[in-house]
């Protein structure tokens, strides 16, 4: 078999078994005459055998490309030999258009916290009418339990969840209902924990600075071997594990000054793997600047990614729905009908606007006309809107289920692609906080500073001593999904809403046209009601508490049906005005 590894600052580079083969003798490698800083061997090896790296005689490091770390971060790899895994399930993929994204939590989906036990949750989420699921990261992390977002190897899986083949078990059994799977992959930064990259070569730069310290090396010397290291991992994902797509976390802390960017650089590979693989294959960016680059063509200067999650809708439909207005969703409050109305047909609320959170101009227009409309998210709630909030309280917390109702109308009937966030469908009352697992004592002491530093600067009220200590396993254990939940009122009436909307999005071609100029919105900002439009659909909803609202829906059409509604289905008066109770929805077609 042969190993190789990225190592140029290195003068000697020594291959060491680990495990059960410990005892064997190392074997030296030998510096790649074709490749300038990169070191092979050839030894015999199986899947499942432990080894690890040894340079200039210093301690054994894991591979940095190393498919498992049976003994998490900083301990020795193990041989991955992926042809070795049975699918079970012929997969020709599933694309993005027309889909609906669920946001999992391996951890806490179950009180297992495994993908076995996640996987056989799955059924739910097929009957649900989901068409892709979308995992937080899996890669290796300190302790058992956390978000995954300080992982440390990009190429490995977690092996508290189950490893990877655990993580191919979860896949399979997903194929096999329909579903698709889309992976969380972190490019941006990398933990701090068990992190050994900095000792085989310059994967970082001090050229550039990110809230995690020094930036991931993508435009610094050797930055070819970084991006290619990256690139590489995401590829792998997507072919040895049959994924579907990556959600690309926070990109607009991916600082590189190249040209092509790296997104573009990765955009372009992964295209290159959906022509070979014959399926298609997807990208889907988590970016704060509101660009419409992010997602235009490579041809038109664009980085070519497929998506990107739009957190404009979001702050305007939450701000609608609560009248919150600390932190970023100054903004929106203002006037939050008008945010959702231009979020809804624009695309970016700000887009080219002054923002007061930022004290500056933000975002870019949308050019509609170019834009298929799935190429933005749209979603209520997600892990970071639910979990950055101080007791991690989802909107069930404080929103009645009439304006839960409502804001599944909304979503799931947007021009955008649709994510619920785990447990939304029923309205789930498990708060989402933030929880880590670090063994080292001062790290840990470090995230909780950190965590208090953020919810102070944002305003969140309560008492500070209420905040929950992220270390402690109970925060974790408060998070897990409470599974008898939809067999009970209130929750199993949203569910069956949640189901009722999605057939809806199935079944109608409206409500996945994709040119968002067939999308119009009126609404009334001091009556609290908007009228959504998508071709000859129309969603009304009455956002206010107290006061039934006067929506004008006929314009001169007659023959309306109502197709669903919450609490009940009505239709117009002959006036052609719908009359419409407080904190309740109908969806209306000709």
């Amino acid at each position: 078999m042969l190993f190789e590894v990225w190592a140029p600052r290195a003068g000697q580079v020594v291959l060491q078994w680990a495990g059960d083969r410990a005892g064997e003798p190392p074997v030296a490698m030998e510096r790649d005459g074709d490749r300038a800083g990169w070191w092979h061997a050839e030894a015999p090896a199986r899947d499942g055998d432990r080894y690890a790296f040894r340079l200039d005689g210093g301690p054994p490091r894991p591979d940095p490309r190393a498919a498992r770390l049976p003994d998490g971060p900083g301990g020795p790899g193990a041989v991955v030999e992926h042809d070795r895994f049975g699918w079970r399930h012929p997969w020709s993929g599933r694309p993005l258009p027309g889909a609906v994204l669920y946001e999992l939590h391996v951890g806490t989906y179950t009180p297992e916290g495994t993908f076995d036990a996640a996987a056989a949750r799955l059924r739910h989420l097929a009957d649900l009418g989901i068409s892709h699921v979308s995992l937080m990261p899996v890669c290796p992390f300190p302790g058992t339990h956390g978000w995954g977002y300080d992982g440390v190897a990009p190429w490995a899986v977690h092996e508290p969840y189950g490893g990877p083949d655990g993580f191919k078990r979860f896949v399979d059994a997903a194929h096999g209902l329909g579903l698709g799977v889309v992976l969380d992959v972190v490019h941006n930064h990398l933990g701090p924990s068990g992190n050994h990259l900095p000792e085989f070569g310059p994967y970082f730069t001090e050229t550039h600075h990110t809230p995690w310290g020094a930036a991931v090396n993508l435009d610094a010397p050797g930055s070819d071997e970084v991006r290619g290291y990256l690139i590489g991992s995401a590829l792998s994902w997507l072919r040895d594990y049959r994924l579907d797509g990556l959600r690309l976390d926070a990109v607009h802390a991916l600082h590189d000054d190249r040209t092509p960017h790296f997104l573009a650089k990765l955009s372009a590979a992964v295209d290159g793997l959906a022509g070979r693989l014959g399926r298609p294959l997807f990208l889907v960016a988590e970016s704060d600047l509101n660009d419409p680059h992010t997602t235009a063509p490579r041809e038109r200067g664009g980085q070519g990614l497929h998506a990107q999650w739009n957190d404009d809708f979001h702050h305007a439909l939450h701000t609608a729905l609560t009248g919150e207005s600390q932190g970023y969703y100054a903004d929106f409050a203002r006037a939050p009908l008008t945010a959702l109305a231009k979020a809804l047909t624009g695309g970016f609320f700000h887009d080219g606007t002054y923002s007061s959170f930022r004290g500056r101009v933000h975002g870019a227009p949308l050019d509609l006309h170019r834009t298929p409309a799935y190429r933005l998210l749209a979603y209520a709630q997600t892990h970071d809107q639910v979990g950055n909030r101080a007791l991690g309280d989802r909107l069930a917390a404080g929103v009645p289920p009439g304006l839960l109702a409502c804001a599944a109308a909304l979503v799931l009937c947007s021009p955008f692609t649709p994510m619920l966030f785990m447990g939304e469908e029923w309205g789930a009352t498990t708060p989402w906080q933030y929880f880590t697992d670090h063994t080292d004592p001062e790290l840990a002491e470090a995230v909780r500073a950190g965590r208090r530093r953020e919810f102070a600067a944002h305003e969140w009220a309560g008492d500070s001593g209420d905040w929950p200590d992220p270390q402690d396993p109970a925060t974790r254990d408060r998070c897990v999904l409470d599974w008898s939940e939809p067999t009970r009122a209130p929750h199993a009436r949203l569910l069956a809403w949640h189901r009722t909307l999605l057939t809806l999005r199935h079944e109608l071609p409206a409500l996945t046209d994709p040119d968002p100029r067939h999308t119009d919105v009126r609404f009334d900002e001091d009556a609290r009601w908007l009228l959504l439009r998508r071709g000859p659909l129309r969603v009304a909803v009455n956002l206010g508490r107290d006061t039934t609202a006067e929506i004008p829906v006929a314009e001169g059409d007659t023959g309306l049906q109502a197709l669903a509604g919450w609490p009940a289905a009505r239709l117009p008066d002959p006036d052609g005005v719908l009359r419409l109770p407080p904190e309740s929805v109908v969806v209306l077609s000709p």
